[in-house]
């Protein structure tokens, strides 16, 4: 019970890693809110883990949707602290030149201005009791870029540079930032970030990852669950690379 009484929200928390992290949050004693655009995804997943979850529709790159969120978690469980940012987005893969300017700016305000968006709403409560700690979901794609994924390369570099800068900033009030960086998985991304579902692909990319599968939500449940404990008490600053040894 590595999180008991621990209060968390995490973002994109219906599917994929985010369901590997709030399975195992709540596993380890904590109270979690699902916050995910798939509103009978999170209320689901809620109902199938009781009364140590609640689920809540938000858009983390809507200013009005992350003030709602915060304030239902404080309503439901009375404080925050952990926050995990794990909502992200990718464009499909194509030359950097070729990306839709439409679908930067998502990538951007999902992948970043989210990031932004919490600790606007988040932080001052963190600083208020001098405790908590931030999660942020970046990738093996902010250490070891892939080609055609330009601009979500970016956004996940972007990540890992804001992950460390709150890491300095928030350490003097207790405050812990850290990241992940996860190689792919089997998620609703997965197609996305290969460009095509078909075995020959999968192959290419799986020989990529030395130990030879993608990462799972296990996997980010029990990284994430470290980074969050108590147990990483002296840790901040850090982007973790659980990724097989994708970015050795």
């Amino acid at each position: 019970m590595r999180l008991k009484d621990k209060c968390a929200i995490v973002t994109g928390g219906a599917s994929g890693f985010g369901n590997g992290i709030v399975r195992k949050f709540v596993a380890e004693g904590a109270r979690v809110v699902i916050a995910d655009m798939n509103r009978s995804g999170a209320e689901a997943l809620a109902s199938e883990l009781g009364d140590a979850a609640a689920a809540v529709q938000v858009n983390v790159a809507v200013n009005a949707d992350v003030a709602a969120m915060t304030a239902f978690a404080l309503e439901r469980f009375g404080r925050i602290d952990i926050l995990v940012n794990n909502a992200g987005i990718t464009h499909m893969p194509a030359p950097m030149e070729d990306i839709s300017e439409e679908d930067f700016d998502r990538v951007f305000a999902v992948n970043a201005k989210s990031v932004y968006l919490t600790a606007r709403h988040i932080v001052p409560l963190l600083k208020a009791q001098s405790a908590g700690a931030i999660l942020n979901v970046a990738s093996t794609a902010a250490v070891s870029p892939r080609p055609r994924l330009s601009w979500y390369n970016a956004s996940k570099g972007w990540m890992t540079t804001a992950t460390k800068g709150m890491a300095v900033e928030l350490a003097p009030h207790g405050v812990r930032v850290n990241a992940i960086n996860p190689v792919a998985g089997e998620t609703p991304l997965l197609k996305m970030f290969m460009g095509e579902d078909t075995p020959e692909v999968r192959a290419k990319f799986l020989a990529t990852i030395p130990m030879g599968r993608f990462s799972t939500p296990e996997d980010m449940g029990n990284a994430a669950c470290y980074l969050c404990s108590d147990e990483a008490s002296m840790v901040t600053g850090v982007c973790m690379e659980v990724d097989g040894g994708r970015c050795i």
